[in-house]
């Protein structure tokens, strides 16, 4: 007997959202690992909320909808107010009522301000390596650094000259003129962004673009980020940025490794290495007439360097993720601050989706 397609509009329910949630969603799993490090921020958001006045919404929740935004690459926060106006699923995550209304999408820009004076970001990634640390998931003797670009949101139109002398448009549009820079000679010392002035302009293998020099450290049990850092790009800035985050990690007695690519090849770089008590397991450059490698034999024989060599090509992954889910392949923000802050919250979202991967696989509980 075929069914009547008849609809019957129910005003109330008996069941909970947390009863129309599959019991192995991996949102579930997240949401459990989420919930403690929320905790441990709580003194953070009390230093950077008035004591009095009419009540806030709970940054936990719009932390969570944070989350849920890279998680399922969401490009706005007003296309995420509608998917969290209508599902379920995303209502139960933030932590939201079926019945509760919607945040306006400003709600995040008016709170971004807060997010960076209270180093949230920062706070939240380390939580996220606590609860790595506690499943016996991380390694702290062997790691791996490497940098990406992140591209500025700026154009190459906003890379003016800094003494004003910009080429006259050669049509009338007042919106969006068109500029010939044909012929001009464009460096970082001559010009900047006045879109984005922390930006700056670099290639890597491709165009140069506008850009921000993006750097993480992993440690190679798991693949787990450990530190990040963002800034300007150019000469040494990919050593400097290794160097600074080595000295994130607590010194130990015992000799540490670091892998990276051949760009990381620099006598200065290794050198400084060895005087921290790092092994520099650096891939050496192709030999030519030119350039001299500053590992050899000493390094490269033993078994260890072999397994930091196929263990540091998981990095990519890393930026793999960021940018093709994370959202980091065209940058959202501006400034060198923000864009610090979306990078270190996007590595600690990666570490929270490798952990729940991680405990799926029984590897850990």
């Amino acid at each position: 007997m075929r069914g009547a397609d008849q609809q019957q509009p129910v005003l109330f329910s008996y069941l909970s959202t947390d009863d129309r949630i599959p019991a192995d969603h991996p949102l579930r799993v997240i949401r459990q690992l989420v919930e403690p490090i929320l905790q441990e921020l709580s003194p953070r958001w009390a230093a950077v909320y008035a004591p009095i006045g009419r009540p806030s919404i709970p940054p936990e929740q719009w932390l969570r909808a944070l989350l849920l935004q890279i998680l399922y690459t969401i490009r706005s926060e007003r296309q995420l107010m509608e998917q969290l106006n209508y599902n379920l699923l995303f209502r139960w995550f933030v932590g939201l009522n079926p019945d509760d209304a919607v945040w306006v999408p400003t709600v995040f820009t008016k709170n971004r301000d807060r997010l960076l004076a209270g180093d949230i970001a920062q706070a939240f990634l380390q939580g996220v390596v606590r609860q790595a640390e506690v499943r016996h998931l991380l390694s702290s003797d062997h790691f791996t650094v490497d940098g990406t670009l992140l591209d500025a949101n700026a154009s190459h139109k906003s890379f003016q000259r800094t003494d004003g002398r910009t080429p006259p448009p050669t049509d009338a549009d007042p919106g969006n003129p068109t500029v010939n820079f044909r012929g001009e000679k464009r460096s970082n010392t001559t010009h900047h962004s006045v879109t984005d002035p922390d930006a700056r302009m670099a290639s890597k293998g491709t165009g140069a673009t506008l850009c921000h020099l993006g750097s993480v450290l992993m440690e190679n049990r798991n693949g787990l980020v450990v530190a990040t850092d963002v800034r300007p790009p150019g000469g040494h800035a990919e050593q400097d940025a290794a160097l600074a985050l080595l000295r994130t990690q607590a010194p130990r007695a015992k000799r540490r490794t670091l892998g990276a690519d051949k760009g990381y090849d620099h006598d200065d770089f290794v050198t400084a290495l060895r005087l921290t008590g790092v092994t520099p397991h650096v891939t050496p450059k192709v030999h030519a007439r030119r350039h001299r490698s500053a590992i050899d034999g000493r390094t490269t024989r033993h078994a260890g360097y072999t397994i930091s060599q196929r263990k540091r090509k998981r990095v990519e992954e890393i930026f793999g993720w960021q940018k093709t889910v994370g959202l980091l392949r065209k940058l959202r923000h501006r400034g060198r601050d923000a864009v610090r802050w979306i990078f270190t919250f996007t590595s600690a979202v990666y570490n929270l989706v490798r952990i729940r991967t991680l405990i799926h696989a029984g590897v850990c509980t």
